[in-house]
């Protein structure tokens, strides 16, 4: 199940080439191993999850990132290696120490990413067999097979492009992303990557990428749950000669935003089971934090999201979900809308709504609840999907 249209377009960026093959993880011959190659000189930043269990290819990369420019990122689906212990952290390093002898790029050049079942020793073997024959397919055009290589649960690829104009040159930027399930990131999504033919000094790159993050990926959740695995990178091969700085980067800044929303976005209409593109803004509050709360209990509230795949306007398990999430608030003063239907009215029913607006109001698949706090001027948006019976079974009959 997905929600809105499978979008296939894309620009390739001039510095990066992509290939994407099977090697056995997966059954049935499936992609499930993708390579990305980038002209020396690219920077590249990274931001990665937080969680205390982060996977070996979190923590090698991350290393990584620090000692050499990537060159190579090194991608694998069906296998997180993540809960492996050293054994892990040793496999990781294997994989990027053959694909250096591969392409005679320093092993701390290569990234490696994983994605999929946790607690398994990754198929070294089938990974290192494959590199030669991922080296020989890299081709600028193969962002799409990129995308549907990374995919676990997903139904369809991730992808979208930008160009803009900054003086006389054009900029390009192209994206992929993965997730569909363990989604509230708490940094990123489960796997993104956006590459740009503009040229950025790192440390500008890493700071465009950190407060970009926090406007799209930060802001998503499928079912509160955070990866082991989570890694957002942003790689800038400055190809096209034009320098992004401090004082002409308004233009880079939002296409970035917007093309990291729109795939952030992506995941959740593709998420697992979803029949409901769901987003929840919280208003007039005094404080970021207070908003988000209040959004997230939302949000991730099973109630609200079972009520939603019901297209049931069960307006008091939203009431319910405000009051659960901590945030000191004057009922008195509180608005709660189902789209354009005014549900609350200072924290009672509103005199004109009736059940039969409610049910209009969340027939479609996309939902907009708005909650006014009407205490200041802070406004935060998450958006998320309900919760279906696909989404049970998916998850039940991951590992079967």
């Amino acid at each position: 199940m997905a929600t809105g249209e499978t979008k296939k377009g894309f620009k390739p960026v001039a510095g990066v080439k992509l290939a994407a093959l099977s090697c056995g993880i997966k059954d049935g011959g499936v992609e499930d191993l993708v390579l990305f190659e980038f002209v020396e000189g690219t920077e590249t930043a990274g931001v990665f999850t937080q969680s205390v269990f982060a996977a070996a290819p979190v923590t090698i990369g991350k290393q990584h990132l620090e000692q050499k420019r990537a060159r190579y990122f090194l991608i694998n689906s069906g296998n997180a290696n993540a809960g492996t212990g050293e054994a892990g952290i040793n496999d990781a390093l294997l994989c990027c120490q053959s694909l250096s002898q591969v392409t005679g790029a320093s092993p701390e050049a290569v990234i490696p990413f994983s994605t999929g079942v946790i607690g398994e020793r990754l198929p070294v073997a089938k990974i290192t067999d494959a590199l030669e024959q991922g080296k020989a397919l890299l081709d600028e055009n193969n962002w799409l097979q990129a995308a549907e290589g990374i995919m676990t649960t997903d139904t369809r690829p991730k992808i979208a492009s930008r160009e803009i104009l900054i003086g006389n040159k054009t900029i390009t930027l192209t994206g992929i992303a993965k997730g569909a399930g363990m989604i509230q990131p708490n940094m990123a999504t489960m796997l993104c990557y956006i590459a740009t033919d503009a040229k950025v000094e790192r440390g500008l790159l890493q700071s465009f990428l950190r407060d970009c993050t926090e406007k799209s990926f930060n802001r998503i959740t499928v079912d509160s749950d955070t990866s082991t695995n989570d890694s957002f990178m942003l790689s800038a091969t400055g190809k096209s000669g034009l320098e992004i700085k401090a004082d002409n980067a308004k233009i880079f800044v939002q296409a970035l935003e917007s093309l990291s929303l729109e795939l952030a976005k992506s995941i959740i209409r593709d998420a697992e089971g979803a029949t409901k593109f769901i987003a929840v803004s919280v208003s007039g509050g005094k404080h970021q934090k207070d908003c988000l709360a209040i959004a997230y209990s939302i949000a991730n509230s099973p109630l609200v999201k079972t009520a939603m795949f019901a297209s049931d306007a069960n307006w008091g398990r939203i009431f319910m979900a405000i009051g659960k999430a901590g945030v000191k608030i004057d009922l008195n003063k509180l608005d709660v809308f189902l789209g354009d239907v005014q549900v609350m009215e200072r924290g009672q029913k509103h005199t004109s709504y009736t059940e039969s607006k409610g049910a209009t109001a969340v027939a479609g698949e996309d939902i907009n609840i708005t909650v006014n706090l009407n205490a200041g001027e802070i406004e935060e948006t998450v958006w998320t999907s309900d919760l279906s019976h696909e989404y049970i079974r998916i998850n039940a009959e991951y590992r079967s």
